[in-house]
């Protein structure tokens, strides 16, 4: 990939660990790996294969996303009045006749959505494998596009019948889930420093699996290096209800009660969470993902990110499905946590624009397991984005322009570079024709929704 210095930057945001905020920034790239980060004074004479002056641009990590649902961009706007339980069971049935080709554009159309929004890196939570689909599907989109992709193989195995939320048809066996996701793991997992592909073992909630297969999905996960655990929990009343219900416990209790408490695990929306149980997360390192958007579309709640951040827990942002968001510009999620935690409190300063795309990138590194990515310092992932400031939405805001890209309305990047490599540049998908996969997702999705 050879070397590129970035230089003249308006601003330089690193989030390094003095979140140093440098004007007339500079930044020093070599093949897959940043090498040097400062001024244009000290970097600015370096030679390098390419070069780019960017004194209109303000320059950050590449977000984190650390919840999604792509396939779920097949179904945007459905049940649009209903909380968790009624809107998962009214989608059930479009979903039930998903296919691989589905899954592969979903995806495709998700990842071109957060790599426009300043995303570099997202996990997704696919839990439905019907008609042939695999989670191969989406990671051949990811493989396609460049993406950092952290893939967690979902699992639902309690149906209507056995008390869950589910219809028959739609669960797996469990036999079956354990061995697909070991051959998974086997097929694509890479452990490794600046690794473009990380699985995750993701039974999808305590409404659709056993306990038994969540034991088992952690013993499997541990027996891997590097492999993690991801699933949803205290969403919503309902969810807490369901869990009293039929565990006879509070969702933090039932997760310690099969082993899914550590800091190889983050929770989902975790909304309802009580203070023993955020103190709970916080002494075991447990991770979580805030989806401020979907919980507020479904009016699941506010999560209490300001006390968890307060107590030490590892918090990073999702998107969350966008058939509950229903988008996926994770710009704008990091916005809307800053502003709801304000609504929580209420506070005005309950949650400040860089508290917010701490968050958004290094949070979201944390709750991940990745030392690699999440800041721009020597030695991190080349995983750099750019927006432009010379536009109406940064107009009033020269003065902190890093507040500004919060404060304002959200854009896309100008430039994304991923790895080394340049996914976006001035605003377009690099190599990827978007009407083409907008007529072949908007043609998907008919067929979907029509049946």
């Amino acid at each position: 990939m050879g070397t590129l210095l970035l230089k003249n930057i308006g601003l330089l945001v690193t989030m390094d660990d003095a979140r140093r905020e440098i004007k007339d920034g500079a930044l020093f790239i070599r093949d897959n790996v940043i090498v040097a980060v400062g001024t244009t004074a000290e970097l600015g004479d370096s030679p390098a294969d390419e070069v780019r002056s960017l004194p209109n641009h303000v320059v950050l990590p590449g977000l984190v996303n650390t919840h999604h649902h792509m396939f779920q961009n097949m179904t945007r706007a459905i049940a649009q009045e209903h909380e968790l339980f009624g809107w998962l069971t009214t989608l059930y049935q479009i979903w039930r006749n998903l296919t691989p080709d589905m899954i592969y554009i979903s995806a495709k159309v998700a990842m071109t959505e957060l790599m426009l929004s300043g995303c570099t890196t997202s996990s997704d939570h696919l839990y439905l494998y019907l008609n042939g689909a695999l989670i191969d599907d989406e990671i051949r989109a990811a493989v396609d596009l460049g993406f950092r992709f952290h893939p967690t193989r979902g699992s639902m195995s309690v149906g209507e019948s056995k008390g869950g939320l589910p219809p028959d048809d739609l669960v797996q066996d469990e036999a079956l889930i354990l061995k697909d996701t070991q051959r998974a793991i086997e097929t694509f997992h890479d452990n490794s420093s600046y690794s473009m592909l990380r699985l995750s073992v993701a039974p999808t909630a305590p409404f659709n699996v056993s306990q038994d297969l969540m034991r088992e999905s952690a013993a499997l996960a541990r027996s891997v290096p590097g492999v993690r655990l991801h699933t949803h929990l205290a969403e919503n009343i309902n969810d807490i209800l369901y869990s009293q219900e039929h565990f006879g416990m509070r969702p933090g209790q039932y997760a310690e009660s099969v082993g899914w408490l550590g800091d190889d695990v983050w929770h989902a929306h975790c909304v309802q969470l009580d203070h023993s149980e955020i103190d709970l997360f916080a002494h075991t390192h447990t991770g979580v993902a805030h989806c401020p958007c979907s919980n507020m579309r479904l009016a699941s709640g506010i999560a209490p990110v300001r006390q968890m951040l307060a107590k030490g827990v590892r918090v990073g942002l999702g998107v969350d499905g966008s058939a509950s968001n229903d988008s996926g510009h994770l710009l704008n999620e990091a916005r809307q946590a800053m502003l709801l935690q304000r609504v929580a409190e209420p506070n005005p300063a309950a949650m400040s624009a860089r508290q917010a795309l701490e968050v958004a990138t290094r949070g979201g590194a944390s709750v991940l397991g990745r030392d690699d990515i999440g800041q721009l310092a020597p030695g991190f992932a080349a995983d750099v984005v750019g927006w432009r400031t010379d536009t109406l939405a940064f107009t009033g805001a020269w003065h902190d322009i890093t507040a500004g890209l919060l404060f304002g309305t959200s854009q896309n990047v100008d430039f994304s570079i991923i790895n080394g490599k340049t996914v976006v540049r001035d605003g377009h998908m690099v190599g990827l024709d978007l009407p083409v996969l907008v007529e072949q997702h908007t043609k998907l999705s008919k067929s979907l929704i029509n049946r």
